[in-house]
């Protein structure tokens, strides 16, 4: 979700209270895409070939800091089959805004502004000749200081990246690389502090982590001269790589039609543009398609991976239990552009509760380092790992247990959230109370062991979105939506079609369209597909069942409103209708072609009533306190789905977040060298979580249906990252004794602490 599209979840108010007895939500069918990716038969980006395909390779900036004084082509346009070079000189000019930090992160203008940030490209007819051709193009650097640790960046004296940045949202005074604010809450927080039997302040520091997909960034690009283009790649949202691409090269935007591939994962980090423009204008120049594909390194050093953070966050608790204030200052460093998600970060952070006195300041500060992405409800995780930290050092202060501390101060319907507006009908209390419920709460620990508890917060979003429903003569359905496929979308869609049609799942077909079949559908973010593609494919599929039950009146020679659908029928509103026997889909597509011609639905809108996600963790760690290694032995994730469409892919989704947060948690950090340089850049030295790192995960589905879909249905691909930090940073101080305030909790950092405590 891009940081300015957070809308309060208002509106689209429809929840059908009918809607609980369905026949195929709910169910757990095989996905249809699942033989194509077990066989080798779905496309990825990178399988995509076309005639006379040249091969791209990217020139990137071995510095943090520098001015491009001069780059120097020569010899690389020399080597036999290179065909094309781009600089920054081959894009478009003027733009600002959004466009503007697109185009300078995807192309460096005056100055590499990174580690890794592209200054120029080449294609060439083989992958080795573009590759050597890369090596051959001369850049002359003037080497500048380089800055890339938040704190640091906001002092005085630090390099400034750019001092036209900040906005006006930033007080007179601040250091330069401080590009944006944010400030929200209620009440009077002195005040409140002031009421406390006992206040809790620390300071919390989170490094920057990757998103781990799977398959790096890969395109096929083919631009003719006359501004008519093809683009292929594999990405969250391909009308936004359209218009973006569109406007770097400057070209309309309807002359450019991009498909999305099958995706090797993104969670997050797939919802912007690095290569594609760079192929295209690589292909406008050579005019012959150009295939480009990142290397794993090139992905950690030139793609967006989270914020790194500094927090300081000060609560306030009565005896009881009763937090009675709450304030938070949140420093989010999103690389050397302005969009760190601190706003999202301040308003999760405290969303859980019920406060009548709450403060949340965010700064936005740019470093030497990579542009930041979306993983995974951005910004929120570092929140929780913060504010949770707090509230499980005040429960083991003031002897409280931590469930019942979270119940008593717990957001409910009603509740007027930390950053605004008040909660419609939630799930936070019914994820508590399964907690306290659930057998793992009151399991007996080893020795050694911890347990942590956390809540964790996620807005949800809706998003433009349209979705297209045809029926075919045999009667069978397929449905055109415009969100990539990235968690089992095309089920749930199926599911979904087949619950308002009355048919089999078997008998609908869901297929990605591109952006020249179906109108504009943002980005699949923000855990809003089965959200808002599910809310118009219930949309559509409602649409055709209202024109097929007008053929059957039409037949029966009836009024149309004496017609009504039951379990893929036409068939007589009442006894008054007239006696006709039930009419089903396939006897009214067959004959459509003579009845009227043929029968679809479509629906195109922007819904609002996501309805925000909350969720409870639980988990047990136990730390080598002659090694510092930390292990994970059980994990319990509690979330409300609000309805659970295909409940295995809910679960799916639970424990993917559980156990990226525990790589977050542990492992996974960005390392610079003095020099600013990326010194973990391959998967040897990042080290994500493998199988034997991870305890089998347990899920619980809470349902607390969602009042702004037809079904119920609330986004579940993001909250379930919220929690795990800070769950498993209580269980691990739990069973080392010491608090652990600084991610990822590696050996290091905890035979550290440990030998701290000690003394």
């Amino acid at each position: 979700m891009a940081l300015d599209e957070y809308k309060p979840q208002t509106g689209g108010a429809e929840f059908d209270e009918n809607a609980k007895d369905f026949n195929h939500v709910g169910t757990t069918p095989n996905r249809p895409d699942g033989l194509d990716k077990v066989t080798g038969r779905a496309r990825f980006g990178a399988d995509t070939q076309a005639p006379g395909m040249l091969f791209a390779s990217i020139v990137r900036s071995p510095h943090a800091h520098a001015r491009i004084v001069k780059i120097n082509t020569d010899k690389a346009e020399a080597l036999e089959g290179v065909k094309a070079i781009v600089t920054r000189a081959d894009f478009a000019t003027g733009l600002t805004g959004e466009y503007g930090y697109v185009l300078e992160n995807v192309m460096a203008g005056e100055k590499a502004l990174y580690d890794g940030h592209a200054v120029a490209a080449v294609a060439a007819t083989s992958a080795l000749a573009a590759r050597d051709a890369a090596k051959l193009i001369e850049v002359e650097y003037e080497i500048l200081p380089h800055v890339t640790d938040v704190d640091a960046a906001m002092q005085d004296g630090a390099p400034v990246i750019n001092a036209d940045y900040a906005d006006e949202s930033v007080p007179a005074g601040m250091h330069p690389n401080v590009v944006r604010t944010h400030e929200s809450g209620h009440g009077n927080v002195d005040a409140g502090f002031a009421e406390a039997d006992l206040v809790v302040e620390d300071h919390f520091t989170t490094e920057a982590t990757h998103q781990g997909y799977i398959e790096p960034h890969a395109c096929l690009a083919s631009l003719g001269m006359d501004g008519k283009g093809e683009l292929w790649c594999c990405t969250q949202g391909h009308w936004y790589v359209q218009k973006h691409c569109a406007a770097l090269l400057g070209l309309e935007t309807s002359q450019l039609r991009v498909t999305a591939s099958e995706i090797g994962g993104g969670f997050g980090g797939k919802t912007t543009v690095f290569i594609e423009p760079v192929a295209l204008a690589l292909s406008r120049k050579a005019n012959r398609p150009v295939k480009l594909v990142m290397n794993r390194s090139e992905v950690f050093r030139a793609t967006g991976p989270t914020s790194s953070t500094s927090m300081d966050v000060k609560i306030g608790m009565k005896k009881d239990g009763t937090i009675t204030a709450a304030q938070g200052v949140f420093r989010l460093q999103g690389g050397a552009f302005p969009g760190a998600p601190m706003e999202f970060t301040a308003m999760c952070a405290f969303a859980p509760y019920d406060l009548k006195n709450v403060s949340q300041l965010g700064y936005d500060v740019v470093s030497n380092r990579p542009k930041q992405a979306a993983y995974r409800a951005p910004g929120s995780p570092m929140a929780a790992f913060a504010v949770e930290s707090v509230i499980d050092e005040l429960c083991n202060q003031l002897g409280l247990d931590p469930v019942e501390t979270r119940l008593k101060n717990a957001a409910k319907e009603g509740t007027k959230a930390s950053y605004g507006p008040r909660f419609d009908r939630i799930g936070l209390v019914e994820t508590l109370e399964a907690a306290k419920a659930h057998p793992h709460y009151s399991a007996p620990l080893k020795p050694g062991q911890g347990r942590g508890i956390s809540c964790g917060f996620w807005f949800n979003h809706g998003g433009e979105t349209s979705v297209s429903l045809s029926l075919s003569e045999d009667g069978t359905a397929q449905v055109s939506v415009g969100t990539p496929d990235i968690g089992g979308s095309r089920a749930s869609m199926a599911l979904m079609a087949a619950e308002v049609l009355g048919i089999p799942y078997e008998n609908i077909r869901v297929t990605i369209a591109d952006t020249a079949t179906l109108g504009y559908n943002d980005v699949s973010h923000g855990s809003r597909v089965t959200y808002a593609s599910g809310l118009a494919t219930i949309k559509a599929a409602r649409a055709a069942v209202e024109k097929m039950c007008q053929r059957a009146a039409q037949h029966w020679g009836i009024p149309e409103d004496a017609v009504k659908w039951e379990d893929g029928c036409a068939v007589p509103s009442g006894p008054n209708a007239g006696d006709f026997d039930p009419l089903p889909l396939a006897d009214i597509t067959a004959t459509m072609g003579q009845t009227g011609g043929p029968i679809s639905g479509h629906f195109e809108a922007t819904p609002e009533g996501a309805g925000v996600s909350f969720a409870t963790h639980i988990v047990d760690a136990e730390v080598d306190p002659e090694t510092g290694k930390t292990s994970v032995s059980r994990y319990t994730v509690i979330q409300d789905a609000g309805k659970a469409i295909h409940p295995t892919y809910v679960e799916g989704q639970y424990q993917g977040g559980a156990a990226q947060g525990i790589g977050w948690a542990l492992n996974e950090e960005y390392i610079y060298g003095e020099d600013g340089r990326l010194q973990n850049s391959v998967f040897l030295d990042y080290r994500i979580p493998v199988a034997s790192d991870l305890p089998m995960i347990d899920t619980v589905i809470v349902e607390v249906p969602n009042p702004g879909h037809p079904f119920g249905v609330r986004g579940v691909g993001e909250t379930s990252i919220c929690p795990p930090l800070a769950a498993i940073a209580n269980a691990v101080s739990a069973a080392a004794g010491v608090r652990l305030r600084s991610l990822p909790m590696s050996p290091p950092k905890i035979l550290s602490a440990l030998g701290t405590h000690d003394a």
